[in-house]
């Protein structure tokens, strides 16, 4: 099976406050084929910094885990206790998180032209929607 790029999301709810308002969204993305969400877990961190977590679909009989757990394009547990701890180190005390593990399939036949092309990716990054926020209000202000 090939694979298009992977992406991991570490989502916080401070306070505890998820409600469920994503899976839409991440609904229709996965039917729309642009992503294919092939792991994921759901984690609190309490007062005192200790983290527990749980993968969606054993989360029982919440709506929204269910929901969550039919996204899920199982490949094989791609995120490790230790993924686990490091990416939970993002989250604040006293929150909620989720950690969604996707695959880009929008971008396979992308890539599988770029190879039937003779070409190869020579390289890749990605820019965080809040970086280009924060370089557009400056650019504002400048025009100010």
């Amino acid at each position: 099976m090939s694979l298009g790029p992977i992406e991991v999301l570490v989502i916080a709810f401070p306070d505890n406050q998820f409600n469920g308002h994503i899976i839409p969204e991440l609904e229709k993305l996965v039917e729309a084929g642009t992503i294919s969400v092939v792991d994921g877990l759901f984690l609190t961190k309490d007062a005192d910094g200790d983290i527990a977590f749980i993968e969606f679909d054993q989360l029982g009989a919440n709506h929204d885990a269910a929901r969550l757990a039919s996204l899920l394009d199982q490949l094989d547990s791609l995120i490790s206790d230790e993924d686990v701890a490091e990416l939970s180190e993002q989250l604040p005390l006293n929150s909620s998180g989720a950690i969604l593990v996707f695959e880009h399939t929008w971008a396979k036949p992308f890539r599988d032209a770029i190879v039937g092309s003779g070409g190869i990716l020579a390289g890749d990054f990605r820019v965080p929607g809040i970086a280009i926020d924060a370089l557009l209000d400056e650019l504002s202000s400048l025009d100010a």
